[in-house]
């Protein structure tokens, strides 16, 4: 299954690249973005004193945003995607990164930077996931078990694509499981779908530090009015992309998400790699 799902991810990708798109069949209003990115790491030992494991890792994502504009509406969506696995010599091949996130911004100008606003999101991953203890995998996640579905009105105050901040004060958030993980993530004990309503924010911003060198950061903040309304959900993404030229770029991704219902604990991950990127823009 895990191979299956790399070998579509790698020709969905490849063949959005391959498309030739006219440049007068997409009004200028609309305006498509995208990367494909590969990173690759790996380690090898022989006869070493300090020891070591055999390892090789690989994550592939892909980005893809299209944006339209006209007169007052603005029209933002973002998908974001990316699976990883790596194979140690002693415990053979796990995963290490599996997302799938969809992201959607209606908004209607109202001043110079602000909009009402109306949005969705969808989080889920692909494949099953487990907790390794004591040479013991147990399962705790699958497809779509947890998904996330949230959507709301609310301000949108946007500077450009690269820096927006969203408020949604009226949040509905439903999380849906599979009846092996009810009990889990929020999902009451025989139930498959949690309702929520709360606040969320959600954050944006994209800056060229220097020459070369981007910074991106990602926030998400969801506080449900129904349920502990003080154990805020947080969600939060900062990526360093070095660029050594046009397809290869040094990237490092840390990930951290604190989220009472998923885990008591914070949880964090650190992705850090060579990547071959493919970058296509078409307005």
């Amino acid at each position: 299954m895990k191979k299956l799902l790399i070998i579509l991810l790698t020709w969905f990708s490849f063949n959005i690249f391959s498309q030739e798109i006219k440049k007068d069949s997409i009004p200028k209003r609309l305006t498509v973005t995208g990367k494909y990115t590969f990173l690759f790491n790996q380690s090898s030992f022989s006869n070493w004193a300090a020891g070591g494991s055999n390892t090789i890792a690989g994550n592939m994502g892909l980005e893809y945003d299209f944006n339209y504009k006209k007169n007052k509406w603005n029209w933002d969506n973002k998908l974001i995607t990316s699976y990883g696995l790596s194979h140690i010599s002693e415990k053979g091949l796990r995963k290490t990164d599996d997302n799938f996130e969809y992201n959607s911004l209606l908004g209607l100008k109202t001043s110079k930077l602000w909009f009402i606003s109306f949005f969705t999101n969808l989080k889920t991953q692909y494949t099953r996931g487990y907790e390794y203890k004591e040479g013991v995998k147990k399962p705790i996640s699958d497809f779509f078990s947890p998904a996330y579905w949230s959507f709301g009105p609310g301000m949108l105050w946007k500077k450009s694509d690269e820096r927006r901040i969203n408020i949604a004060p009226a949040t509905a958030r439903f999380t849906f499981v599979s009846r092996q993980f009810s009990g889990k993530y929020g999902v009451k004990k025989g139930e498959k779908i949690n309702f929520g309503l709360g606040f969320n924010l959600s954050g944006y911003f994209k800056h060229e530090v220097m020459k070369d060198i981007t910074i991106e950061n990602v926030l998400a903040v969801y506080s449900d009015y129904l349920n502990k309304p003080f154990n805020i959900d947080i969600n939060y993404q900062l990526n360093f992309i070095v660029k050594i030229n046009d397809y290869i770029s040094t990237n490092l991704g840390l990930h951290t998400i604190i989220d009472d219902d998923a885990s008591s604990k914070i949880q964090f991950k650190e992705i850090f790699g060579l990547g071959v990127n493919y970058i296509f823009h078409k307005t």
